[in-house]
């Protein structure tokens, strides 16, 4: 049995190895911490790490599988988790100086982290994020600056930045992240890497620092489809301490994963229209090829345009900035400087949002769900490009106007929505960083939205492939 495990490893891979004795749960938490090692200076994946304690838990899995002892689903794997849900082994920041670390005291763990690692899994540490979730970097904040590891020039996405840029160094098999208008699906479409945001209310949010309630999903990030859905087999379910929690019955997510896709009809709108920051050379051609394979996979592919598609990005918006204005207003007040500068133009921008805008934008939210219902009662699947550009450069990033790196990308679409949304990457752009598309289905529907990611990537190798910025030395 080898000590060594492979740097790129998935998660599903690495759990069928752990299990034949092809690898050691010390193997595999060794490798992440050489991989942090050697370049999470340069990434910015991790604002607080566990290796000891990883280490430890790794030897106890180890002497679990020597006893012949039966196995939990995630054992002996190695995870990520985005610096906003609640671990009480590190402080829980959200990457700011403004959070009370009495907040994460009392509420001790995560839902979300306490079901993965009473399945096995092996928290690493806490990784960066935008600040509470929203904004962009800014250099003035003592907190690393996240990197995408196919450029290290350019911005590993927001808000669930480590938790994307990890699983492409490395670090970590899957990671946690959380998405109010596209937190999980960006960072892995500049990554490179795959991620679910699930069904709203689908995992709980308990322990999780707020920033739209009625907005906010928590869910899978790993490097591929099939590894999302063994996490989120882990992650799904009802919790009595999260309001919004839905009581949908779990279906059995890697079960539903066949590699065939006959009799599902696949609604494509290529989003050309709305791409306002410009759209990337090699795009449309990988956008083009990665639909094929879908109908290759057995697909019925159709053209759909998905309707109110300005209105309900500006309903994302106008959601998001009133209820994360009613958490932060008393701190925006008493300590404006401490929060970063994108973050505190966000956050402030709240105070524009009236009353009457709130209603009017949730009035009009339900119009959208029911329009795009109609749609998925036509077709099984709407996909889409994640966004039609790759990671922006961090010096092209504008402190003062946060709202600019969203242009071209169309994550916050889905989230007034409540869809389940996976995002895969289709191969690489101009500048050699990921592009990615997106696959949306039906409410409570992950199964399928994960069957069809799946099955493209069982006829692909864009997920796999070794960033740039780490090939050196591999």
């Amino acid at each position: 049995m080898s000590t060594v495990a492979p740097t790129m490893q998935s998660l599903t891979d690495a759990v069928a190895a752990l299990r034949n004795g092809e690898i050691s749960a010390v193997g595999l938490v060794e490798q992440a911490i050489a991989n942090a090692d050697r370049h999470d200076g340069e990434v910015g994946v991790f604002l607080t790490r566990f290796d000891d304690r990883a280490r430890e838990q790794a030897v106890r899995v180890d002497a679990k599988i020597a006893a012949g002892s039966p196995l939990s689903p995630l054992d002996g794997i190695p995870l990520g988790i985005k610096d906003i849900l609640a671990h009480p082994h590190g402080p829980t920041t959200a990457q700011s100086l403004v959070l009370d670390p009495a907040w994460a005291d009392s509420v001790g763990r995560a839902v979300a982290i306490h079901r993965l690692e009473a399945a096995g899994g092996i928290v690493m540490g806490k990784t960066t994020t935008m600040e509470f979730a929203v904004g962009i970097p800014d250099p003035d904040k003592p907190f690393p600056i996240p990197r995408t590891p196919w450029d290290l020039d350019c911005w590993a996405g927001g808000s669930s930045s480590g938790s994307g840029s990890g699983i492409a160094a490395g670090m970590f098999l899957g990671a946690v992240g959380t998405d109010t208008a596209g937190s999980i699906r960006i960072p892995a479409a500049f990554n490179g890497i795959t991620g679910l945001k699930p069904t709203f209310g689908r995992v709980p949010k308990s322990g999780v620092v707020p920033l739209g309630y009625t907005l906010d999903h928590v869910g899978p990030m790993a490097r591929t489809a099939a590894d999302c859905a063994l996490l989120l087999s882990v992650l799904a379910g009802h919790d009595p301490s999260d309001p919004y929690s839905a009581w949908s019955p779990i279906q059995d997510y890697p079960a539903a994963l066949t590699g065939d896709l006959h009799g599902v009809t696949v609604g494509v709108d290529n989003l050309d229209r709305y791409a306002a920051a410009g759209i990337d050379p090699e795009q449309p051609t990988r956008f083009t090829a990665a639909i094929d394979e879908l109908r290759a996979a057995g697909a019925t592919i159709v053209p759909v345009e998905i309707p109110m598609y300005p209105e309900v990005i500006a309903i994302d918006l106008v959601v998001l900035l009133a209820e994360a204005h009613a958490y932060h207003r008393r701190d925006l007040l008493e300590r404006w400087t401490d929060y970063g500068r994108g973050s505190r133009v966000l956050l402030a921008a709240g105070s524009a949002v009236t009353g009457a805008d709130y209603v009017q934008a949730q009035r009009v939210r339900r119009i959208a769900q029911n329009q795009v219902a109609d749609l998925l009662d036509r077709v099984d699947l709407i996909v889409t490009p994640t966004g039609h550009l790759g990671a922006p450069r961090l010096d092209t990033i504008d402190q003062l106007q946060p709202l600019n790196v969203l242009a071209s990308l169309h994550t916050p679409y889905w989230n007034p929505l409540g869809h389940p949304t996976l995002a895969l990457p289709i191969g690489l752009s101009s500048t050699n960083t990921p592009l990615s598309m997106s696959i949306t289905g039906r409410n409570f529907d992950e199964s399928l939205v994960l069957r069809a990611g799946d099955a493209y990537q069982r006829r692909t190798t864009h997920h796999l492939t070794i960033p740039t910025a780490l090939r050196k030395g591999q």
